[in-house]
């Protein structure tokens, strides 16, 4: 009968040395929770490249027109039927009239397309964020207190939210920027077009609620005394955020969009955005296209890019993930 196992093996309380062997040269680095969906969204191209080109597209709509030495707002001689010109130094003709320097053209009254382009930009731009920030904190307020209250407030809330989703987003936004006039005001802008765009989000917000409020954490954070409001934003928000940030880059892609259409159909919320550029030259689409299709490229372009990187973020907030997409 040999012996046991346990009597051949040296006395000692550290692991064999095969082990140690085989573990030389190897480091283990625990990673927390956000450093896991960091990482897992560095790696994710599409949203890293959409993001680089978001970015660049905000800076090029905020900073560009501070070193661009024509205004968006200084009319002049039309050159050249307003085509684009890639001449970038300025020249006088025979009249002492200042030509050339306009990369994407020039409008009816002479107005450099290229700066004209860069502030409808940043009039869609904050209108699309503010919408997307107001709309995701109304939706995660009403989702949070419905899901986790239930009863009543989740009954009256929600029934709430059930007839507005019946009501037609544009016709209400379209009647109500007639009425109160946001022109020239971005943040009332934006409130109109958020006010009814929070509904899904409240219904997501609503669902991971009320699956998280039956868990042990939180069963365990009520009878140790904690209160409502901190078992919310302490135990269940932290769980909840995922979600929330991925809905507000869906809103606030869909708030560009809304607010593009909006300015298309005469209802416009800003006096200056994409939308209405491209509402004010979509007569000319057979004449001088690029009046048309340079504010569109640029709709196109932050709406994409805002939709990618939302895709890499629910990629890297999904705890199912079990790979690292390329």
């Amino acid at each position: 009968m040999t012996a046991p196992i346990a009597d051949n093996l040296p006395a000692s309380d550290g692991p064999p040395d095969s082990l140690l062997d085989s573990s030389e040269g190897m480091s283990v680095k625990a990673r927390t929770q956000w450093q896991l969906i960091a990482r897992r969204f560095f790696r994710h191209r599409l949203a890293m490249s959409s993001l680089a080109v978001l970015i660049g597209v905000v800076i090029l709509s905020y900073v560009g027109l501070w070193f661009w030495d024509l205004p968006y707002n200084r009319s002049g001689t039309v050159q050249n039927r307003g085509r684009p010109t890639l001449d970038l130094i300025p020249w006088l003709d025979g009249d002492g009239l200042m030509m050339g320097k306009h990369p994407f053209g020039q409008d009816d009254i002479g107005r450099d397309y290229f700066a004209v382009t860069l502030k409808g930009a940043q009039g869609s731009i904050t209108i699309a964020l503010l919408s997307g920030l107001i709309a995701t904190t109304i939706g995660t307020v009403v989702g949070a207190l419905a899901g986790f209250y239930r009863g009543a407030v989740d009954s009256v809330l929600m029934r709430i939210v059930d007839v507005l989703f019946t009501i037609p987003l544009l016709v209400v936004v379209a009647v109500l920027g007639r009425r109160m006039d946001p022109e020239g005001n971005l943040l009332l802008g934006a409130f109109i077009i958020a006010c009814l765009a929070w509904l899904t989000t409240a219904r997501v917000i609503r669902a991971e609620f009320m699956s998280l409020r039956e868990k042990e954490f939180v069963e365990a954070a009520r009878a140790l005394g904690a209160s409502n409001r901190r078992i919310i934003w302490k135990h269940i928000m932290p769980n909840v955020i995922g979600s929330v940030i991925v809905s507000a880059t869906l809103l606030i892609s869909a708030a560009i969009l809304v607010e593009a259409a909006l300015s298309f159909l005469g209802f416009g919320v800003s006096e200056f955005s994409l939308g209405r550029l491209v509402q004010t030259y979509r007569a000319a689409f057979n004449v001088r296209p690029w009046l048309f299709w340079w504010p569109g490229l640029f709709i196109i372009v932050v709406a994409l890019t805002i939709n990618f990187i939302g895709d890499g973020l629910r990629d890297a907030f999904d705890p199912k993930q079990t790979r690292v997409r390329q």
